[in-house]
C-alpha cells in the first residue's frame, strides 16, 4: 500500500510514522508513507487567507490544496481521496477493514479554521474520527494511518491479531491477563490456566459477549434480543468487576 498525506504541518508526523508498527511496516516494505508540505505548492508559500464575511480564524485555500492533489494525481491513481473533517463518516472497523484493501490513498489534514468548503468536490470520502474539533486534521489522519496499517499482512507479528480486536464483530474484545498470577489478591481466571483451549476459546467469546452487553450495547443491538441466556454466575461476576449492577437500559447513553 502507499499513503500519500497532504498537510500544513508535516513536522507532526514525524515522530509517530518512525515508531512502533509504523515504522516496522515501512522498513519492511509493506506500506509506503510519503508526507507532503502543502506550503510547497503555493507560488509564495501562503495556503491561507481570511474568511469571506468576516469572523475568527484563517481558511486553507481550495487552489492551493487542489494543485497539492493534481500534482500527486500526476504521478499515481488513488482508491480514494480522503478528507479529515469533523463532519465526515464516523471512523469504524468496517471502514478501516475496506480501505485496507486499497492499493493507495491520498489523506488531506485541514488546520487553522479549516479548509475552503469548496475542497469537497475534489476528495471521494470524507472521515471524521469522533465528535469534537482538533487543532488540524494531522492526529485523525494518524489515526486512519495506523488502523489501516495494521491490518496489512505481515504488520503484526501474529496476523490472526487483528482479527480478535474490539469491534471487528461487533463486540468488545474479552479481557486479558498476563504474569503474575496473582496481583495484590487480583487473580488470573482459572480457566485461563486449565490448557483447555476450547473451554479458553468459550470463555473469550463468552466475556466479549457480556462486555459488549453492560459497556457498548450500542455496538450489537441483537445482544438484547438473543436468546441464549447469560450464564448468571458470569453475569454477576463482569458486572461487579465493571463497577455495574446489570446492563444499561436501551435509553441508557454509552459512556
Amino acid at each position: 500500500m502507499h499513503i500519500d498525506i497532504i498537510t500544513a504541518v508535516p513536522e507532526i508526523f514525524n515522530s509517530p510514522l518512525q515508531a512502533s508498527i509504523l515504522g516496522r511496516a515501512q522498513k519492511n516494505g509493506i506500506v509506503s508513507i510519503q508526507v507532503h508540505n502543502l506550503h510547497n505548492y503555493s507560488p509564495n508559500g501562503r495556503i491561507d487567507d481570511y474568511p469571506y464575511g468576516g469572523g475568527a480564524g484563517m481558511i486553507i485555500r481550495v487552489d492551493v490544496v487542489v494543485a497539492a492533489m493534481r500534482h500527486l494525481q500526476h504521478h499515481r491513481q488513488y482508491d480514494e481521496i480522503i478528507y479529515l473533517t469533523p463532519d465526515g463518516h464516523r471512523l469504524t472497523q468496517a471502514l478501516l477493514n475496506r480501505l485496507s484493501l486499497c492499493k493507495a490513498l491520498l489523506l488531506i489534514a485541514g488546520h487553522y479554521k479549516g479548509i475552503d468548503e469548496r475542497v469537497r468536490h475534489f476528495v471521494t470520502l470524507e472521515v471524521s474520527i469522533g465528535d469534537y474539533v482538533l487543532t488540524g486534521g494531522e492526529i485523525p489522519a494518524l489515526v486512519l494511518i495506523d488502523g489501516i496499517v495494521r491490518l496489512l499482512p505481515g504488520a503484526l507479528s501474529d496476523a490472526s491479531s487483528a482479527l480478535e480486536d474490539s469491534f471487528q464483530e461487533g463486540l468488545l474484545g474479552s479481557p486479558l491477563y498476563t504474569r503474575p498470577r496473582e496481583f495484590e489478591g487480583l487473580r488470573v481466571p482459572d480457566i485461563l490456566l486449565s490448557g483447555n483451549h476450547q473451554a479458553i476459546a468459550a470463555w473469550r467469546a463468552e466475556q466479549s459477549r457480556l462486555r459488549t452487553l453492560l459497556r457498548r450495547p450500542d455496538l450489537n443491538p441483537n445482544l438484547f434480543h438473543d436468546e441464549v441466556p447469560l450464564p448468571p454466575k458470569l453475569a454477576e461476576e463482569t458486572a461487579s468487576q465493571l463497577g455495574k449492577s446489570g446492563p444499561p437500559s436501551q435509553e441508557e447513553e454509552p459512556s
